[in-house]
């Protein structure tokens, strides 16, 4: 790795397009390091190994986003570890579909805890010290489903589109300070979960993108990658969209 390397830091790191993302920004001399769920440690042994196969070397730390203690403490033992955290992408996410009529407390808080509040609760620790050095990259991964809505995802489609308020406020924020801080939003993407959708459901779904198909994993790294970069210097508070013309706005 090299010396004096930015330091990148990714939630959801071991997932399909947290893995993308990790090992496009090993490729660009970032250093690298996953977050994963504790309750993911048996998988993530399986998934350190195969990056390891690969080549690539990427740190690993556990913490549970949706809690604001576990976050601190992941970001203090990340800092410990690896040092000053320079790119953040808040990427981990879930989901809890239904209808509205159907939708339980516990599957709303739930997905606005994981994929909301867990913005400010990974982020915060690490403003300031971006504040101290005068530099620091946020991505936060949004989804075209909080631009455009969508049915059984009243829950996801607000806690998306609450990332990218976050993203352009918190913009305004860093604009002075050498921080830039935008929002990626991917349409329908190949990942294990999509690949085992019905194939009807799949090709229903890919009928109505006018690519005719998903993103890949690594076309959201691309996007990714771009705004980490140390020329996206004049870029804050954009959201970007990577979904094969799904939503244009």
């Amino acid at each position: 790795m090299k010396e004096n390397a930015r330091l990148a830091l990714v939630t959801g790191g071991t997932g399909g397009i947290g893995t993308a993302i990790c090992r496009k920004l090993v490729d660009k001399g970032c250093h690298v390091v996953a977050c994963y769920h504790p309750s993911e440690k048996e998988s993530v042994d399986a998934w350190n190994k195969a990056r390891k196969e690969e080549g690539i070397e990427i740190g690993l730390v556990a913490g549970d986003v949706s809690s604001p203690e576990n976050s601190i403490a992941m970001i203090e033992e990340t800092e410990q570890a690896f040092g000053p955290i320079d790119i953040l992408v808040n990427c981990a996410g879930i989901t809890r579909d239904s209808s509205f009529k159907r939708m339980e407390l516990d599957n709303w808080e739930s997905v606005i805890n994981t994929n909301l509040n867990s913005v400010y609760y990974v982020t915060r620790p690490v403003w300031e010290g971006m504040l101290e050095r005068g530099f620091g990259r946020i991505i936060n991964i949004s989804s075209v489903n909080g631009q455009r809505g969508q049915f059984g995802q009243v829950n996801y489609s607000a806690a998306k589109a609450g990332m990218h308020g976050f993203t352009m406020a918190l913009a305004l924020e860093g604009a002075t300070k050498g921080i830039t801080v935008n929002t990626v939003s991917p349409g329908y993407v190949e990942t294990p979960m999509t690949l085992a959708m019905r194939d009807d459901i799949r090709e229903s779904i890919i009928s109505g993108i006018p690519m005719r198909r998903m993103g890949t994993p690594e076309e959201i790294a691309n996007a990714v990658a771009f705004l980490a970069d140390d020329e996206a210097t004049y870029i804050t508070g954009v959201n970007l969209p990577v979904n094969g013309g799904l939503f244009i706005k």
